[in-house]
């Protein structure tokens, strides 16, 4: 049993809370809600640091690492990486970086993800933002805009769609009990949800 416990140890010592106090706001939203376009404007305004889950597993498949190949392939096939994965480049990137006050955009993307991330680095989000768009309208800006990305035809958007409503909405409930979550229509035009996202952050003093 003894040996048991010492593996735990030792893996509980590898995963060392962020070495730093931090301010973290979760964003969350369905693809194509607009998050990216709303995190550019708080950064602008605010001064945080805008992570993106995604943007950081995209550079890990570009660096041709193992761990790339692993994300690539999980990717394709409309899976979720393993939460490992995604919260040791967070947290890389919160340690390495000059700033305390950070977005993380599209994580956590479950449950799993998000009881992982707060035993991880030790960090609760200040509050979740939540941009509601329905799936309709999500639809139709992935097939207008045009990203060049390979992921964005309507048989894996719908997939994406999918995964998104069974795994993220758990998150969202979770938080929402906490009275962490301030939710943002999103349907509306960029100009509209950024003055309601505004309000919110001078809210909180964020």
């Amino acid at each position: 049993m003894g040996t048991v416990l010492d593996a735990a140890n030792k893996e509980a010592k590898g995963r060392a809370p962020i070495n730093k106090k931090v301010t973290v706001v979760f964003v969350l939203g369905g693809p194509g809600s607009g998050k990216g376009t709303q995190c550019a404007n708080i950064v602008e305004h605010f001064g945080y640091t805008h992570l993106s889950a995604g943007d950081l597993l995209r550079a890990e498949i570009k660096s041709g690492s193992e761990n790339g190949t692993m994300i690539q392939n999980m990717i394709k096939e409309g899976k979720i990486v393993p939460s490992e994965v995604t919260i040791k480049l967070l947290k890389r990137a919160i340690e390495e970086n000059g700033n305390d006050k950070f977005l993380i955009d599209g994580f956590p993307r479950n449950e799993e993800n998000r009881a992982a991330f707060e035993s991880v680095t030790g960090v609760q989000p200040e509050f979740v933002l939540f941009f509601d768009c329905s799936e309709e309208e999500m639809e139709k800006r992935l097939l207008g805009r045009n990203q060049g990305r390979e992921d964005d035809n309507i048989e894996t958007i719908r997939k994406r769609f999918k995964v998104y409503m069974e795994s993220s909405l758990p998150v969202i409930e979770y938080y929402s009990a906490k009275g962490k979550v301030k939710k943002i229509d999103a349907t509306r035009p960029v100009g509209e949800v950024f003055e309601a996202v505004k309000a919110i952050f001078t809210k909180v003093g964020a």
